[in-house]
């Protein structure tokens, strides 16, 4: 049993990238869920698609490799833990990586990537970061 079950999957996206999986499923919760969809709309990963795999819920994260195989996640990484959470105004969050990576923030509105929050002028708790 994982008890940050965000972290595990960020893990597996990360090491199924490694080895050059075109697919990852991960066990379905409805905040990975928004996760990979926030993730799916900023590029870094392909078709995010619930499935039932016979007792289980799980969902399906297609990645994205550019035409020379390289992957199109650099790095993927937890910001927020169960043990500190990390919250920040919309004014706080800045540009990951000169603009090329995003942060995924948890807001009143859903999860945004802190781009869209800057623009709505919402503040919340950062999930990850993504480059």
């Amino acid at each position: 049993m994982y008890t940050d079950p965000i972290a595990d999957m960020l893990n597996r996206i990360r090491t199924a990238q490694a080895v050059g999986k075109q697919a990852v499923d991960v066990p379905f919760s409805l905040l990975k869920y928004n996760i990979a969809e926030c993730l799916e709309r900023e590029g870094f990963v392909g078709k995010v698609a619930k499935k039932k795999k016979e007792k289980k819920s799980l969902f399906s994260v297609s990645l994205k490799y550019d035409e020379k195989g390289e992957p199109a996640i650099t790095e993927i990484k937890r910001v927020s833990s169960p043990g500190q959470r990390i919250y920040k105004k919309s004014k706080e969050l800045k540009k990951i990586r000169g603009g090329r990576g995003v942060s995924i923030v948890s807001t009143p509105k859903g999860l945004l990537s802190n781009k869209e929050a800057r623009e709505t002028g919402l503040g919340g708790e950062v999930i990850c970061e993504v480059w």
